[in-house]
This record gives C-alpha cells, structure tokens and sequence, in this order.
C-alpha cells in the first residue's frame, strides 16, 4: 500500500466507528438517524484529508482559523462541499470567511454579528455567495466568557440582534461544556436554553453540541451536529501556536 492508501484506510475505518456510534445514539434516544449532522473537524489536516473525506461521502467540514481554512477552501473548493467555522473568530477576519463558509458556529459579541452583516453583504456584492450566511450562536454554560460565549443573561437580545441582520440566518445555539463539568448535565442545560431561544425563534432548530467524547450525552439532549475531529482524523499532527 502506498501512503495515501493507508490514510485512505485508517479514515474510512475511523469514520465508520463514528457513523456507527452515532446510529446507536440516535436509536438510543429515539431519534431518526438522519436527524444529526457529523461534522468532520478538519482543523490542523491537509486538504488532502479533506479529499478523502468526500470521497468517503463526506460533504460538510468543520474549520477553526481562517488562515487555515482559506487556502483549503482554495484548493478543495464549495462545488458539493459546506465549510463551518467552528473556531473564534476575530472581526478582522470576517470578511474572508464569510467569502466561503456555509455557517459560523462561534458568534458570542454583538460586534462580530454587525462585522458579519456587512462582509456578507460585500460578498455578496463581489459575488462570492448568493444565500445568507447560517449563524450559530455561542453560549456560555458556566458565564466564563472569556473561554468564548455569550452569558445566558445575553444571550435574547444577541438571537434578536442575528435574527434582525441582513444577510445572516440565526440557525441556532451551540456550547461546549465547562471545563470538568458533567456532560450530560451540560447538555441538558443547553438544551433548556435553546427551547428558551425557540419560543422566540422557532426556526432556530440548530444546535451544534458535541465532540469525540461526549457525542451520545449531546445527541441525548437534543443536538443536531456533532463536531468530531480526533476520533476520526486522529491526533492532531501539529501543535497551534
């Protein structure tokens, strides 16, 4: 076997484990198997991961910087293929993401919806995309927000603020449990939230919750995209800065 051929090989096993773990948490919670997005994290991986990806039927990835993500965007393209930003994301940099990506799952300060609005509106301008732009919005669990995240006591007028923007769709909530805190007891909790949030905004179905190793307790609670890198892609190859 050649090198991409073994890589090839390790992915299909690993992503199998995953579907198969994300059918069986489906079926445990009574859920239709397509009811849950798995969201490849391709963050610190060559685009050439991402080809293998989408040949193994793969069509959305999951990006955390868009100095990574743009040159991959580049090379692998959006004919069939949805980008996410799953990282923080800088106002600086709103421009050139909202130039590719499909969705922001990140968004946690008034100032990056206004930044957003206007880069989706010049890019649509420039032609460079012709739907809006599906915006997550970010909470905190634990009101840390200095580790990304909207305060719940914000989180209203910020739903309100995307959901008022032009150019951008609020598709819902996401969150990352606190650091040593229960998952499931996380989950639950932003699954509360998001029913506050749908009271409101009843087609803010969305909530992206959910990694490698609590994807179960997420799609317990009701999340419809998991972001999983490390379980299929592996350890990471290089160190972020």
């Amino acid at each position: 076997m050649t090198a991409p051929d073994d890589r090839r090989t390790y992915l299909a096993e690993h992503l199998t484990e995953v579907r198969d773990r994300l059918s069986r948490a489906c079926a445990a919670a009574d859920r239709a198997p397509d009811s849950v997005t798995l969201l490849p994290v391709t963050k610190f991986f060559p685009a050439s991961d991402v080809a293998l990806l989408r040949e193994l039927g793969c069509t959305e990835f999951g990006e955390s910087r868009e100095q990574d993500a743009s040159p991959k965007v580049v090379e692998i393209g959006t004919d069939g293929v949805r980008w996410h930003m799953i990282g923080r994301l800088q106002r600086n940099k709103a421009k050139a993401v909202a130039a590719w990506a499909h969705a922001i799952h990140s968004v946690d300060t008034d100032r990056l919806v206004t930044a957003l609005g206007k880069a989706v509106a010049g890019a649509v301008d420039n032609g460079d995309r012709t739907t809006d732009l599906d915006v997550y919005v970010q909470v905190s669990l634990d009101g840390d927000t200095h580790r990304g995240g909207v305060d719940r006591v914000d989180l209203e007028a910020l739903t309100a603020q995307v959901s008022e923007t032009a150019g951008l769709r609020l598709a819902g909530l996401m969150a990352v449990p606190p650091l040593g805190a229960d998952a499931d007891a996380s989950f639950e909790d932003l699954q509360r939230l998001h029913a506050q949030v749908l009271a409101s905004h009843p087609d803010a179905t969305g909530l992206s919750a959910g990694m490698t190793g609590d994807l179960e307790e997420a799609v317990r609670h009701g999340s419809t995209c998991v972001r999983v890198g490390t379980a299929i892609l592996g350890p990471r190859p290089i160190t972020s800065p």
